[in-house]
């Protein structure tokens, strides 16, 4: 994360409650490729169980938007486990499209 901090292309907001507790946060960047325009990917959305459907997801998703929309991203993206059907509704009442399946891979390296 250190990598992060002071770089334009990544951004972390914090949803904070009046009592200074956190109820969640989002990480999103931006994902340059040869083969495609730059878009915006969201690496990361939480959001604490106890604060679940008071619209803290919607809002951080909503600046994490308006941030990519600042730095020129026309498309912004996310990959979400297979699983978390609730998460996959949650996208889609928000404008998201399902737009294709595939395995992951890694290498330790």
């Amino acid at each position: 994360m250190t990598e992060m901090r002071g770089d334009i292309d990544h951004a972390v907001f914090v949803a904070q409650l009046a009592t200074g507790e956190i109820a969640g946060w989002i990480a999103v960047f931006v994902y340059r490729t040869v083969e495609a325009d730059a878009r915006a990917e969201v690496s990361g959305l939480v959001v604490d169980e106890r604060f679940r459907s008071q619209r803290i997801g919607e809002r951080l998703l909503a600046r994490s938007e308006e941030w990519a929309r600042e730095r020129g991203c026309d498309v912004i993206g996310l990959r979400s486990n297979v699983i978390r059907e609730r998460a996959h509704a949650f996208y889609e009442r928000h404008g998201y499209t399902h737009i294709k399946t595939q395995k992951s891979f890694r290498k330790p390296l």
